[in-house]
């Protein structure tokens, strides 16, 4: 247990580093090593050409509700482990961590402060095709 919490905690300070220096990942301009095969995006697919359509979080807003779906599936031994939601200054607006025999769906939902503007990056976590953002506006 204590090794998934690590875990789990290591998941999150990358995603916000990632949304602090997210904006050369998202939009594909990092070419070097620093990032290849480490974040994932629908640009930068690395080593998972081609899945990023099961793996890279759908964004959908209603008022100041922000629903995340990453159209997996969730067995026991393949499946999304966590959401989270960030502020491109690397604020974390939500997080919600999946266990494949509890959770059919990966979807969560997170609330913005009132009046929110701005870039927010989603991210999804795979136990075996690692970490995929979606970076959007609102």
């Amino acid at each position: 247990m204590s090794n998934r919490r690590t875990f789990l905690k290591t998941t999150l300070l990358v995603a916000s580093g990632v949304a602090v220096s997210g904006r050369v990942l998202a939009q594909g301009e990092s070419k070097g090593p620093h990032f290849k095969n480490i974040i994932y995006t629908e640009k930068q697919q690395g080593d998972w050409e081609g899945k990023a359509g099961s793996h890279a979080p759908k964004v959908s807003r209603k008022g100041t509700k922000v629903t995340l779906v990453t159209e997996h599936g969730m067995s026991e031994r393949h499946f999304i482990v966590r959401h989270t939601l960030v502020s491109k200054d690397g604020e974390v607006f939500g997080t919600q961590t999946f266990y494949p025999n509890e959770d059919e769906k990966a979807i969560s939902t997170h609330d913005l402060p009132e009046n929110y503007r701005g870039k927010l990056y989603a991210t999804s976590f795979c136990n075996k095709h690692d970490f995929w953002m979606t970076e959007f506006e609102v």
